[in-house]
């Protein structure tokens, strides 16, 4: 049997009519730049969100980046994030010229710690406040702990912007005298930033991103800023950049829209049925660590989308060893992430590389993602599991 990664071909299958009907309907229209199809899918996802504004962008990188711009952030400013994360996060910070903070992440989630946030605040504070903003990373598909993030940015008088990559739809349980409300991801901080990478829940033919918020005029200059900073054409009151959302990703994008509820629920059950056959295997604890879904237990959680499996991250002994017997035996599986931000190469300031961050750094080391798409199958989640439960018996 073989288990891939990730298989497009069966989404593709179901909804090649839509899609190949959407793409010739921008093609044959002319309009190649922003247009009918951009602004319909920034209405959508905006509504989806529970956002007041939508900005479509080139990328998830994009989205970070030109969020950063429309702040003003750059040389001399810091920006508080995690070090377990994509590179995208740490290098848009970089990009506009200003410096990271990391701050560990919990246990449970591998989300931005609050406790550590607000040691890091208050340290600032102290030192000139040169923290401008809040990057915490909804990873896997999992909100951060949104309540407490957002309470001490509001203390400290920090915007926060959430880097939503891989959570379009993925909710989290605000809780205000004693009744929880659930927001979705994008709808919390200043800013949210999606990612539209074929590999994502909702994901393009190609790259595509936006940019989500309920601040009229931070929509404003994100809107110019994506077009080079041009309003009107050709008068630029800011420098902005080439982020623009090219309209037959759009169009792809508004055909999966309406199938996505159906795809976050069919990842939820993929998990339900990984974590029965751990169990049943005798490896769930030792030595497979399972992903936590933090909020599950909140009452009315299986009405939400609180967590949407962009990726099923276990936490193994020996990861290296079993990511090549899982590939020797036709599984697909991938280190999200093998090395922590803080310890990239690129980063030049020794100092970095002389911080520790115990709880990132043992994720990094022990990850593992296995297959986790809607379209699997019950056969083939039980054959990776009985492949991991080969390689422990065995080895």
């Amino acid at each position: 049997m073989n288990v891939p990664l990730l298989d497009l071909k069966p989404q593709l299958a179901q909804l090649r009519p839509q899609i190949m009907e959407a793409v010739t309907r921008v093609v044959d229209s002319t309009g190649y730049i922003l247009g009918r199809e951009v602004n319909e899918l920034e209405e959508k996802i905006a509504a989806y969100c529970g956002a007041a504004h939508g900005i479509g962008v080139s990328s998830g990188t994009d989205a970070l980046l030109v969020s950063l711009m429309s702040l003003d952030i750059g040389p001399g400013d810091l920006v508080l994030t995690t070090p377990y994360t994509f590179f995208a996060t740490m290098g848009t910070v970089l990009r506009v010229g200003a410096q990271p903070v990391f701050v560990d992440v919990e246990p449970d989630s591998l989300n931005m710690d609050p406790d550590r946030m607000a040691e890091a605040l208050a340290a600032d504070r102290k030192n000139g406040a040169r923290i401008k903003a809040v990057i915490p990373v909804h990873l896997y598909g999992q909100c951060a702990d949104m309540g407490r993030i957002g309470r001490l940015a509001e203390e400290y008088g920090v915007p926060v912007i959430e880097d939503a990559a891989q959570a379009i739809g993925a909710e989290y349980p605000c809780t205000d005298s004693g009744t929880v409300t659930w927001k979705r991801a994008g709808s919390m901080g200043l800013s949210g930033c999606f990612s539209f990478f074929p590999s994502k829940n909702l994901g393009g033919i190609g790259d595509g991103g936006m940019v989500t918020t309920s601040a009229a005029e931070f929509a404003g200059i994100v809107r110019s800023n994506r077009n080079h900073g041009a309003e009107p054409k050709y008068y630029h009151s800011r420098v902005g950049g080439n982020f623009r959302l090219d309209p037959i990703q759009a169009a792809v994008l508004t055909v999966k829209l309406d199938h996505l509820e159906s795809w976050h629920a069919a990842r939820r059950r993929n998990a339900d049925l990984y974590r029965q056959l751990f169990r049943e295997a005798g490896l769930a604890g030792d030595p497979v660590t399972l992903p936590q879904a933090v909020y599950a237990g909140v009452a009315g959680a299986e009405l939400h989308n609180h967590h949407i499996y962009n990726q099923f991250v276990i936490l193994v002994s020996r990861r290296d060893e079993l990511r090549q017997f899982l590939q020797d035996n036709a599984v697909g599986c991938e280190i999200y992430y093998p090395l922590c931000l803080h310890q990239q190469e690129c980063l030049k300031d020794e100092t970095f590389r002389q911080q520790h961050f115990p709880v990132a750094e043992r994720a990094a080391a022990t990850s593992l993602a296995l297959p986790i798409y809607p379209e699997l199958t019950g056969d083939q989640l039980a054959f990776v599991v009985e492949t991991i439960q080969r390689f422990y018996r065995t080895r």
